[in-house]
């Protein structure tokens, strides 16, 4: 495989005068799990779309598994496994035969493809299931079946676009358990898009951050959080004293980002002026309904590079995606 089995230059969509992805580069490396975080909106399924040629770019030039993602898209899709935010699976077939379909559709013949669905659907705890038909799966069991005919033809890239969307947490766990064991187990490059910060931070060993269609952060989620450097004070109060509990914690860091109740700061030195911060708040009559101090995040690294939250960010309005549905993100005709 190619040392570098995803290479991206100044890769641009544009819809239109909406420009989802503006000019990002990225280049992943053989093995890791590359986390790719933003909010809805932000670009991180469009890039998919062009990587996995689904989408062709407006400008720029990309590679994937050492071919380009436009003049070698066949040989691009051979090399690749996609599971994209909602799972294209025939709810009247089986997970047998939807297996056994994709392997034959691979070149497999007939005992192997019986032998790798096996291998597969026990991999992804499906064997009880494998001669339901999909229409009877849970949300949950559907994302691992997508998973397991994704990996049929044991694909040098995978890419999983949002795969733990509207799973109750019991599932996402094992779909996390399910996608370190690939990598560890298999050496298998993974691309993966969230808007979870909490996915990113636990199955990532690197991330880039995007917002805007532009690439705000990237590395590793240590020294990213390390970059953002003060830990994060938390204060809640009543809402007629907002304005002055802001004005006496400007005197201990600087005002970050927040959700509407909550003022926070960036703590100069941490725990060791907690004491003189509750002091001062309560030397001026303020009464604090909490206050916690957390230390940086990805979300803070987020807020520190776009100026707003990512965790609640799923309510930012869409409008990348109601600019697709309006052009059709399948039909570039109309760019050329």
């Amino acid at each position: 495989m190619d040392s570098k089995p995803i290479e991206a230059e100044g890769l641009v969509k544009r819809y239109g005068k909406l420009i989802a992805v503006d000019g990002i580069d990225l280049e992943l490396r053989s093995g890791e799990v590359f986390g790719f975080l933003g909010p809805n909106g932000a670009g991180k399924t469009t890039t998919v779309r062009m990587l996995t040629t689904l989408l062709k770019p407006t400008a720029g030039t990309a590679k994937v598994a050492g071919y380009d993602i436009v003049k070698e898209a066949d040989q691009v899709r051979r090399r690749i496994g996609v599971a994209l935010q909602e799972a294209s699976l025939d709810p009247l077939m089986k997970a047998t035969e939807l297996m056994r379909l994709q392997a034959v559709l691979h070149g497999m013949s007939k005992s192997v493809a019986i032998e790798r669905t096996k291998e597969l659907l026990e991999r992804v705890g499906l064997t009880e299931a494998a001669h339901r038909q999909v229409r009877t799966f849970s949300g949950g069991m559907k994302r691992r079946l997508d998973l397991a005919v994704s990996l049929v033809h044991e694909p040098e890239v995978l890419f999983l676009d949002e795969p733990t969307t509207g799973l109750d947490p019991t599932s996402r766990l094992n779909l996390w358990e399910e996608v370190r064991s690939l990598n560890r187990d298999k050496g298998t490059t993974i691309f993966l898009t969230t808007q979870y910060l909490e996915e990113a931070d636990e199955l990532a060993e690197r991330i880039a951050i995007i917002d805007g269609g532009k690439i705000v952060r990237e590395g590793n989620p240590s020294s990213l959080k390390a970059q953002v450097s003060d830990p994060t004070l938390r204060v809640v109060v009543e809402e007629e004293l907002q304005l002055k509990t802001t004005e006496i914690l400007k005197g201990f860091g600087e005002i970050r980002p927040s959700k509407d109740e909550v003022i926070a700061i960036g703590l100069a030195n941490g725990v060791t002026m907690m004491a003189e911060v509750v002091r001062s708040l309560d030397d001026a009559g303020i009464s604090v309904k909490r206050l916690e101090l957390d230390e940086p995040s990805l979300d803070d690294v987020f807020a520190d590079a776009t100026g707003y939250r990512l965790e609640g960010a799923e309510e930012i309005a869409d409008a990348q995606e109601a600019a697709e549905k309006e052009a059709g993100v399948f039909d570039d005709e109309s760019e050329k």
